[in-house]
């Protein structure tokens, strides 16, 4: 039976986690006979389908103060406190309105249960959620969770934390992307999960390099002769990026230029200080390319071209992945779709979920040492060794992390909701 599916999140817009891997959801709901609706304080989705709240942005000036007194000052106040109900309490009222509105039968909770960037919209939704729960079934995607992010580990809201972040509601689904979190979650909260990955449509192959992006390398400032290093990120230190310039080191060769496709966002400039320091030191040629990088292909003031991710990935001849921790790694599937090597350091989550699969990938174990070095070379310099690579890999890929899988998941979900329902 066809369901109108509303999506919540603070945002959907843009290249993050949340909004890429919420898109794909819709677009396997929309083939499934569904229709999705979007609810969010930042929105790129269509008018006429979306209801955008400003307040449910997590930049929103008055989400900005609760955050600044509770995670920077560290300090809970009785106006912290009133004012987290407050919005909490208009954010509800919000909430009542998109689901009647779109007439919403099933609700899809992005991260916003999973992360308290936006303490009242979680607390919110965990309230409209235990006020509804016989009428509105719900499907928490979670992303990432507070316990595994160092700046959430102190606080003056534990009580809210435990209340909501992930809330225990009967007819609350929950959804993690790797095996750890899952665990996790079963351990902190006795809550279980279900495991959907991050996916890609690796049975549609990426189109052919067009004429919009057909001049990106030269845009970067590459020469024929050169060879792209691509490190698809944001310039924060989780990222790893001091790696990436110690690979472009040791290499050796003054052909290899080292391109940063993101710039350093919300999270200050001093990392971006470092790393350009550091470059320069070690005589690495290091390009940052942010500014031209966007979620839509467009030109800006100066009539230059604006290039999304998909553009760089076919021009590159290696893609550095160094991160130190990340929830999934779209950009492993990413390279893997566009078949270009990746060098992968072994974060817990590839470790644990991803490698066991079968990839073969230049790995790395927190540092570059010579086997990562030779590795890299043989990669540039034998053709056939690199396309056997990248070709099995993509043939894993297509077992393991496609739409078949994301779609198998989705369908169980909504048999879960039928059979409770009925």
């Amino acid at each position: 039976m066809p369901q109108n599916i509303g999506f919540v999140s603070t945002r959907f817009a843009g290249t993050d986690g949340v909004s890429l891997e919420s898109a794909k959801w819709a677009q396997i709901f929309w083939e499934e006979g569904h229709v999705s609706y979007w609810y969010a304080g930042r929105l790129d989705r269509s008018a006429d389908i979306s209801m955008c709240i400003p307040e449910a942005y997590f930049h929103h000036p008055d989400n900005e103060w609760i955050r600044q007194h509770l995670w920077h000052q560290g300090r809970r106040t009785s106006e912290v406190s009133r004012r987290i109900r407050d919005l909490a309490e208009y954010l509800k009222t919000t909430l009542y309105e998109f689901v009647q509105r779109f007439d919403i039968s099933v609700l899809v909770i992005e991260n916003v249960l999973s992360i308290p960037m936006h303490i009242p919209l979680g607390i919110a939704i965990a309230e409209f959620l235990a006020e509804t729960e016989s009428e509105i079934p719900a499907i928490a995607h979670h992303h990432d969770f507070y316990w595994e992010r160092s700046r959430f580990q102190i606080s003056a809201v534990h009580d809210y934390l435990e209340m909501a972040f992930p809330p225990r509601i009967q007819h609350l689904q929950h959804v993690v992307i790797n095996q750890a979190a899952r665990e996790d979650l079963a351990w902190r909260k006795g809550i279980p999960s279900v495991l959907i990955p991050n996916v890609l449509d690796f049975d549609n192959p990426p189109a052919p390099i067009d004429d919009f992006g057909s001049d990106v390398r030269q845009e970067i400032g590459l020469g024929p002769e050169d060879k792209f290093i691509l490190q698809p990120t944001r310039v924060v230190p989780r990222k790893g990026i001091e790696h990436s310039v110690t690979l472009l080191r040791r290499l050796r060769d003054p052909s290899c230029k080292l391109v940063i496709s993101h710039q350093s966002g919300d999270e200050g400039a001093e990392y971006l200080e470092q790393i350009t320091e550091l470059a320069l030191d070690e005589q690495v040629d290091l390009r940052l390319f942010g500014e031209r990088v966007a979620d839509l292909r467009q030109y800006d003031n100066q009539c230059r071209k604006i290039y999304v991710l998909a553009d760089l990935y076919p021009h590159a001849d290696l893609v550095c992945f160094p991160s130190l921790y990340e929830g999934f790694g779209n950009a492993l599937l990413e390279a893997i779709y566009y078949r270009v090597p990746i060098l992968v350091n072994r974060y817990d989550v590839f470790e644990r979920d991803i490698e066991p699969k079968g990839f073969r990938l230049p790995t790395m174990n927190g540092f570059i040492d010579r086997q990562v070095v030779t590795e890299v070379r043989r990669l540039f310099d034998e053709p056939d060794y690199r396309s056997e690579l990248v070709d099995h890999n993509y043939q894993v890929a297509a077992k393991y992390y496609s739409y078949r899988t994301l779609r198998y998941g989705l369908q169980t979900l909504l048999r879960n909701i039928s059979i409770h329902t009925d």
